[in-house]
């Protein structure tokens, strides 16, 4: 077996794996099942830096834009469905950021007692659910992978949530759902409109569809009579982005793009979430326990991104360029409404959980910029800032929501409650516990030198040339983000003595807690004063991504432009003198009362 196909399989299904061994446990060993599901996590964990770090295993190379470690193997060959995988700067930091998540918030489902053993199967199927998702380079397994983390996820927030975690659960499911099956839609939608004879041998080699440009199979794939439609991601990108031997305009026209992109943003943005279909994301994550808000925000949002940078962008450009500004304009509703939002949260919980829905504004924002126009000779590195600026966003949020969903579980767990006015002066109590707390939220605020700077900033930056209106709110909302967090900081850790029930159990931070905070604090500070470290393997894939993108819009969109301008200038230019010329050379005399008539109506 190829060494590529081997490492990455176990990669994703060494979780599935796992949850399928702790079937054979014995209920009564909680703490085994524990400890089998933390080494799993720990050991995919592992494997993932092993990847990224250039073993010979996945040969990973960083500074590479190209797709790396790929492989494509039959599935279902009859409608042309492989079992296709592959890694790249953009998923491969994402990969890294979901085994790193799952691991430390296995760590962190110590506290949880009831039903041990479900819990940790389900937790470890949503893992194996996650990094399929970034992995997979075929529509089709990348739809499967979606819906498997559907319903764990929807177990363990129903099953092991608060007080109205039912109602949360079926929230999330149902949000979920309509985002798949709209998601579901637009994938048939492309596959039925798809033909990989439009492709030349290299592009075809390219998307993996082939071997090599003298494979047999390009013979076949060129001799066919009939349309070879496909799910291969790649090979959709590359039909969205050229114009070879077919009519784009009816093979994989404007209109399929529109529909298309709207549906797959819709689903996306589900995800992310952005306003107005933000509202699961509250209720979830006041309901689920905590190692789950860990999941939900380090992870899950992230998915939505993914789906935007990966898929409907490279897709689907012609939406992409002419709902630029629509993209862009609900990226800065998200940022500004989740501020406000969390400024008004009584609850804990529920205002780190609206911070979300303002923090990955950022990342729509710096994904919807498409500032290569004429005007400004095709330059793509504004926008290639706005997408790394976001790609960073998404990693340093990941780090920073995670943490900060980790410590307001460590003081529920004392007290039981997660009311803003009941607490306050925790830092003489729960010193350890609130310096790290300190470091953490800061670090979603954005300060310099901390890993939420970057991010913001780069998306701020490349929207400037985009729209400056839009670049003063974005760069206004810090202004709101610093209130809500700063005004946190004091009603909790300041302030005057705690106030709220079960005062007696404020004791500090165990060794275990510890054990997960002191990562999240680290990779704060290191990912804030050293960005390279996750430049250095993304950037090369972003901005290649964005130059293709840069090179559509100059050879392909624009001349369609231009063309249909002059059309339309040709056309309103000929009525013009049809007008003028129609009356003297043809209207007969005894027609020009009736013509005067109706030109003065």
């Amino acid at each position: 077996m190829n060494s590529d196909v081997a490492f990455l399989s176990l990669t994703v299904f060494l979780p599935a794996l796992g949850a399928l061994l702790l079937a054979f446990f014995p209920k009564d060993k909680p703490e085994a099942v524990k400890l089998t599901s933390l080494a799993i996590t720990v050991a995919v964990f592992v494997m993932t830096v092993s990847m990224l770090m250039g073993g010979d295993a996945a040969r990973f190379k960083a500074g590479e834009a190209q797709l790396q470690a790929a492989f494509n193997v039959d599935w279902i060959p009859s409608f042309n469905i492989y079992y296709f995988m592959g890694l790249d700067g953009i998923s491969g930091v994402l990969v890294l950021l979901t085994s790193f998540t799952s691991m430390i918030a296995m760590a962190a489902s110590w506290p949880i007692t009831k039903h041990v053993k479900a819990y940790c199967i389900l937790f470890l199927l949503l893992e194996t659910g996650m990094l399929g998702v970034f992995l997979a380079l075929d529509f089709f397994l990348f739809y499967v992978f979606w819906e498997v983390m559907l319903l764990p996820m929807y177990f363990l927030i129903g099953v092991w949530g608060g007080p109205r975690r039912e109602y949360a659960a079926i929230k999330f499911f149902l949000y979920t759902l309509l985002g798949s099956v709209l998601m579901l839609i637009a994938i048939l939608m492309l596959y039925f409109n798809s033909d990989v004879r439009a492709l030349t041998p290299d592009q075809l080699a390219v998307a993996k569809v082939v071997q090599s440009v003298d494979a047999p199979e390009v013979a076949a794939i060129k001799g066919a009579k009939d349309a070879v439609h496909t799910f291969n991601i790649m090979a959709l990108q590359q039909l969205g982005q050229t114009t070879a031997q077919f009519d784009r305009e009816v093979l994989f026209g404007r209109s399929i793009q529109w529909w298309a992109f709207l549906l797959l943003f819709i689903g996306f943005a589900v995800k992310v979430p952005s306003v107005p279909v933000h509202t699961w994301l509250p209720d979830a994550h006041v309901e689920a326990p905590t190692p789950i808000s860990m999941i939900l925000a380090g992870v899950l949002l992230k998915m939505g991104g993914y789906g935007i940078i990966r898929i409907c962008y490279p897709i689907c450009p012609d939406a992409g360029y002419d709902l630029a500004w629509f993209v862009c304009t609900l990226g800065v509703v998200s940022m500004v409404y989740g501020a406000f939002a969390a400024l008004a949260q009584k609850d804990f919980k529920r205002l780190v959980a609206y911070s979300s829905v303002s923090h990955m504004g950022y990342v729509v924002l710096g994904l919807g910029v498409w500032s290569m126009s004429a005007g400004n000779e095709y330059n793509a590195s504004y926008m290639a800032q706005g997408w790394n600026g976001a790609m960073f966003q998404m990693l340093a949020h990941g780090i920073s929501s995670a943490g900060m969903f980790f410590m307001v579980g460590v003081i529920y767990d004392r007290v039981h409650h997660r009311t803003l006015d009941e607490f306050g002066g925790l830092f003489a109590r729960m010193p350890v516990y609130s310096g790290m707390a300190y470091v953490v939220f800061v670090a979603g605020l954005g300060l310099p030198g901390l890993c939420g700077f970057i991010g913001e900033v780069f998306v701020t930056l490349s929207v400037w040339n985009f729209s400056k209106t839009l670049a003063v709110i974005s760069a206004a909302v810090v202004v709101l983000t610093a209130a809500y967090i700063l005004w946190t900081l004091q009603r909790v850790y300041l302030g005057p003595e705690y106030k709220g029930p079960h005062g007696d159990h404020l004791h500090d931070m165990d060794a275990r807690e510890i054990a997960i905070a002191a990562p999240l604090v680290a990779l704060a500070i290191l990912f804030g004063v050293n960005p390279n470290l996750i430049f250095k393997y993304m950037e090369p894939t972003v901005t290649a991504s964005v130059q293709e993108l840069a090179d559509w819009t100059e050879n392909v969109k624009e001349p369609r432009l231009q063309a249909k301008r002059a059309e339309e200038a040709k056309e309103a230019s000929a009525v013009k003198q049809a007008s003028v010329v129609a009356p003297k050379a043809v209207v007969p005399q005894v027609a020009k009362p009736a013509l005067d008539k109706l030109s003065a109506r």
